[in-house]
C-alpha cells in the first residue's frame, strides 16, 4: 500500500471498491509549524471515468487496485478509437480518445514502451514511456547562429502537440519530448 506522499502520475489505486489512476499530484506546504503536508490528489476513476479531486495527508496509506499491467505497441487509429497490441501474445485493445486526455499527442504508429492497464482483461488507461521522439512538422524557419541564446519559438508536431524549442531547430528535424509535462528535452 503506497502513501499519499509516494504517489506518481500513472499509479492505480482502489478508493471505494474502483480503480483510479493518478493524474495529477500537488503538494501543500502549511504555513502553521507542526502541521503535516497536504497533498492534493486528482484520480481518473478507470471504470467510469469521472475526474475525482481528493486531499490527503502524507502518511495516509491507500490500497491498490488489482490490475495487470501490460507491455503495448501502439498500432493505429480505427474512428475514435487508439487500437494497441500487446507485445507479448498480440491481442489488441482499443481505448477511446476521451480515456487518452492528455496523452493522444504523443501517440505515433508503432511507438513502443507504452505500459497498459488491465482490469479483468479490458484496457482502461496507458502510461506512457519517460519521454519520445517525434518529428516536427511546422516551424518557423531556423535562425543561425541562435545556439548561443536560449530563445524558444513555437513548434508543431506531427500528432498535433505545440512545444517550445529552440530557434536553431528546423522543421523535419526529430527531438526528444518529456511526456509528463510536454516540454522540449534534447534533438534526437
Amino acid at each position: 500500500m503506497p502513501r499519499a506522499s509516494e504517489l506518481k502520475r500513472g499509479v492505480v489505486v482502489d478508493i471505494g471498491g474502483a480503480p483510479h489512476m493518478v493524474t495529477q499530484v500537488e503538494a501543500k506546504s502549511p504555513s502553521a509549524r507542526g502541521a503535516s503536508t497536504l497533498y492534493k490528489i486528482r484520480f481518473s476513476n478507470l471504470v467510469s471515468g469521472q475526474r475525482v479531486d481528493e486531499s490527503f495527508k502524507g502518511d495516509a496509506m491507500l490500497p491498490e487496485a488489482d490490475c495487470e499491467r501490460v507491455p503495448v505497441q501502439y498500432s493505429y487509429l480505427d474512428g475514435d478509437h487508439y487500437v494497441f497490441m500487446n507485445t507479448e501474445d498480440f491481442s489488441q485493445h482499443s481505448l477511446d480518445r476521451e480515456n487518452l486526455e492528455g496523452q493522444f499527442e504523443y501517440l505515433y504508429e508503432g511507438l513502443e514502451g507504452i505500459t497498459a492497464l488491465l482490469v479483468e482483461g479490458r484496457i482502461v488507461g496507458i502510461d506512457l514511456p519517460q519521454s519520445v521522439v517525434m518529428e516536427i512538422a511546422e516551424t518557423a524557419p531556423g535562425i543561425r547562429g541562435a545556439s548561443a541564446s536560449a530563445r524558444t519559438k513555437p513548434a508543431t508536431l506531427a500528432g498535433g502537440l505545440v512545444v517550445q524549442i529552440p530557434e536553431y531547430i528546423e522543421s523535419g528535424e526529430r527531438i526528444k519530448v518529456n511526456t509528463a509535462n510536454g516540454k522540449f528535452m534534447a534533438r534526437a
